[in-house]
Formats: structure tokens, C-alpha cells, sequence
């Protein structure tokens, strides 16, 4: 497989998972995979409680790796939305139009660091918490720095 990753397995308080890398592309007979959030564009897991639903379906589980292996041997890829495709937020956009500078800047960063602040951004519920956010981080817009960049 050439050193690429097909399988994680997630561990957290209340579950355990696998996640398929390019779940997205997985056939999914048996409707067992989960797309952990709403933003979550490649990856699906399949999650378990206990051990014994792991060993309930370990038949499953089998398919679903088979298919996931077959899937990267065959160079298989993931169509991610591009950066463009994505809303940008009325009061970002705002500030983008009313400041060249924040523009010319948020255009520099990578289409990784733009969909993390547009998410970010976006995420709000209210007009003032977006625009607050557009506010707090601006300087690291300016300066180049993505959302979780030290």
C-alpha cells in the first residue's frame, strides 16, 4: 500500500472506532458507517461500545477492509469540495471588500488555512459571535498564520 493509511482506530470516552481513510468511497451494504461532523468529507468510521459488538461484526468489518485496501491498491480518489465551494460568512465577506490588505492575505493562505477559518467563521449562530471571531483573528490573517498555527 505504500505506506498510506487505510484504517485508524479512534478511542474515546464512550466508543472506540475505526475510521476508513476514503470511507467516502466505500459501498456501505450494511449502513454501519458514521460521518463523525458535518465537515468531514473523506473519512467514516464504524463505531463500538463494548467488544462484543466488535465481535459481532467482525464479518462486516472484514468487507469493509477488503474494500478499503482494494480501494487505495487501485489508486482510488476522494473528491474534496474545493475551497471556493465553500459559504463565506456575510461579515467576512464584508470585511474582505472593505479591507485589500485582509483580502490579499486571506488569498496567501492555503486552501487548508482558508477552509479553517471559513468553517470557524461560519460556525457561529449569531451575527455578533461571527463578527467577533472576524475581528479576534484578523491580525493572524494578516501576519499569514492559519487558525491553529502558533
Amino acid at each position: 500500500l505504500k505506506g498510506a493509511n487505510v484504517v485508524l482506530l479512534h478511542v474515546f470516552k464512550n466508543y472506540c472506532a475505526m475510521l476508513f481513510v476514503k470511507g467516502s468511497l466505500l459501498s456501505d451494504p450494511d449502513k454501519v458507517l458514521v460521518i463523525q461532523t458535518a465537515n468531514v468529507q473523506a473519512g467514516r468510521q464504524i463505531r463500538f461500545a463494548n467488544v462484543q459488538e466488535i465481535l459481532e461484526k467482525e464479518a462486516v468489518l472484514k468487507v469493509y477492509l477488503t474494500e478499503a485496501v482494494n480501494l487505495e491498491i487501485s489508486g482510488a480518489k476522494v473528491e474534496f469540495k474545493k475551497t471556493t465551494e465553500f459559504s463565506v460568512p456575510e461579515e467576512f465577506q464584508a470585511e474582505l471588500e472593505g479591507d485589500p490588505a485582509l483580502k490579499a492575505a486571506f488569498t496567501a493562505l492555503t486552501p487548508g488555512r482558508q477552509r479553517a477559518y471559513l468553517l470557524f467563521f461560519g460556525g457561529a449562530k449569531q451575527s455578533a459571535t461571527r463578527q467577533a471571531r472576524v475581528e479576534k483573528y484578523r491580525a493572524r490573517i494578516l501576519a499569514g498564520k492559519g487558525l491553529d498555527d502558533a
